[in-house]
Parts: C-alpha cells; sequence; structure tokens
C-alpha cells in the first residue's frame, strides 16, 4: 500500500473531540448525534456541502464512529444504474450509514430510485420487461444517507428536501490550519515550530487537505537537507523548492493567471479559449496544492 495513502488515513480525526475547526458545524451535528442516541432512533439523512478539501469524507466517518456505526462509501458518478444502487441498499443494516460522495453527480433515474428508499426506506425492483414487467417491493432496514457535494446548487429539489440535516462548511482560517498541521506533525512523528506551521498554514488555501500535503513535502526537504526541526527558514525554503508562493498559488496558478493578464488584458474569456491558450481540456481538473 502506499505510505502517503497510509498517512493520510492516520491523520485525519475520528471523533469530533479531535475535529479542529468548524466549529458550527460541530456544534450542529454534535447535537443532532446527542438527540439520535437519547431518542433511539436513527440519525436523519445529511448533506455536507463545501469546497474540496475541506474534511466532507472525514465528517462522515467521524458521524458514523460517534454513532457506533458502520458506513458503506460510494459517489454519484459510480452509480450508473439502478441495480447499482439497489446492490448497495440491499446489502444495509439496521442503522448503518451509506455515504455518497459527489451527490449532485447522481444519475436522474438512480436518484428518483432513491428517494422512496431515504423516504420510505423501500426498495422498487421492476422485474420483466414490456407488458409482463412487475414492480417488486423490497423492505430496507433503516439507515441514513449522507451526501457530500461541492457545487450543493446542483442538486435537485425533490433531493435536497430529503435531507433533515444540512451542514456548510467554510475555508479554514489559518489558526485551525496551524493546530491541524502541529497535530498532523505529530503523528507523523517530525517536530516542526509554531512559526513554521503558520507559515504552511497561510499558504494552504484554507483547506487541511492542502495543509497536510505541504507538510509531508516540507517533511522531505527537511529530511534530504539534514534538517531535524521544521523551521520557519526550512519551511521557507521547501516552499519555494516546490513554487509555492506566499499567496499558495503554484505555477500553474501563476500561469493561468499571466495568461489572463498578460494576453487578454484582464477582460472577460470565454473556458474555451483560455483552455486552448493554456493548452489543458477544459474538463482538466487539476488538484488543488
Amino acid at each position: 500500500m502506499d505510505e502517503d495513502i497510509i498517512v493520510d488515513s492516520s491523520l485525519r480525526p475520528r471523533f469530533l473531540k479531535e475535529y479542529i475547526g468548524q466549529s458550527k458545524v460541530k456544534q450542529q451535528i454534535g447535537l443532532f448525534i446527542e438527540a439520535s442516541k437519547k431518542k433511539g432512533e436513527v440519525l436523519d439523512h445529511v448533506l455536507i456541502s463545501g469546497p474540496p478539501g475541506l474534511g466532507k469524507t472525514t465528517l462522515a466517518q467521524i458521524i458514523a464512529n460517534e454513532l457506533g456505526r458502520n458506513i458503506i462509501f460510494t459517489s454519484g458518478p459510480i452509480l450508473e444504474k439502478k441495480g447499482d444502487l439497489a446492490g448497495i441498499l440491499s446489502s444495509l443494516e439496521e442503522g448503518d450509514i451509506l455515504f455518497i460522495d459527489e451527490i449532485h453527480r447522481l444519475n436522474p433515474s438512480v436518484e428518483e430510485s432513491l428517494y422512496s428508499a431515504i423516504e420510505e426506506f423501500r426498495l422498487d425492483i421492476v422485474i420483466g420487461k414490456g407488458n409482463s414487467s412487475r414492480t417488486v417491493s423490497i423492505n430496507l432496514p433503516q439507515f441514513t444517507l449522507i451526501g457530500a457535494t461541492t457545487k450543493a446548487g446542483m442538486l435537485t429539489s425533490p433531493m435536497l428536501s430529503r435531507f433533515g440535516i444540512v451542514l456548510s462548511m467554510d475555508y479554514y482560517d489559518e489558526d485551525s490550519l496551524k493546530q491541524i498541521i502541529k497535530r498532523s506533525a505529530v503523528i507523523i512523528g517530525v517536530e516542526i515550530t509554531d512559526e513554521a506551521a503558520f507559515e504552511i498554514a497561510r499558504r494552504s488555501r484554507g483547506t487541511p487537505r492542502n495543509a497536510n500535503r505541504l507538510l509531508k513535502r516540507v517533511h522531505d526537504y527537511a529530511v534530504v537537507n539534514g534538517g531535524e526541526v521544521i523551521d520557519i527558514d526550512t519551511a521557507i525554503k521547501a516552499l519555494s523548492f516546490l513554487g509555492i508562493d506566499e499567496d499558495g498559488l503554484d505555477v500553474a496558478d501563476r500561469r493561468y493567471l499571466d495568461v489572463l493578464i498578460n494576453k487578454f488584458n484582464c477582460r472577460p474569456v470565454g473556458l474555451n479559449t483560455i483552455s486552448s491558450a493554456l493548452s489543458e481540456s477544459k474538463k482538466h481538473n487539476r488538484r488543488d496544492y
């Protein structure tokens, strides 16, 4: 298994008390979890929205851990047919949590079949074709659906209305990211000063994913250059080596801005034109730093 994957997994908080930042979201979901436990009921369906890299998947796992429930992970693009969804739903047990990432990308037919499952805990399956077809209803155990989306505005009204709990995550402030970096440094066994942690934090674009990625790369730089402790000088040199400037922009970002400013004089430009100027596909989904 890739070492980075192992490290990434170990850096994820497992319970709300370990989760840094997003205080409002933590308060809200903490209350709903406690109410669910006291009432002895399955937690209502949850929608988590926010930009990439903020920890939506991690929060879903934390919810499962806090409830002591099993969680099944999938994503909208993977569920291409009703049968794909039916296979997952039929395997659920009472109180399980089904996590669907990128839920705004669900196939419309799959989404429609999900409605009865999350509202009435019933799965309708059509058997046969033409005049001989018939619908068979299968009762499902009560479960919690957690949907994650980076584009809440693309969710259909019927889908949105079926979530009883809606959590909106926002970018992290620098102090929260500094705490995350310090915590991660302890886990991976590297010593880092407060100043260095803050320097990495302020170049992380407000996301823990970027913060942890930069920390690992700065650690690599420190190891090769003989630094046992990541201090501010090492952090600045490492980030410069990586091409990450003081605003957290990398080479590709600066190239994009250069095209907009110097080639198009800051005028409005269409996506196809920008794509051509950069020699990149307009569908190219570059990983954020």
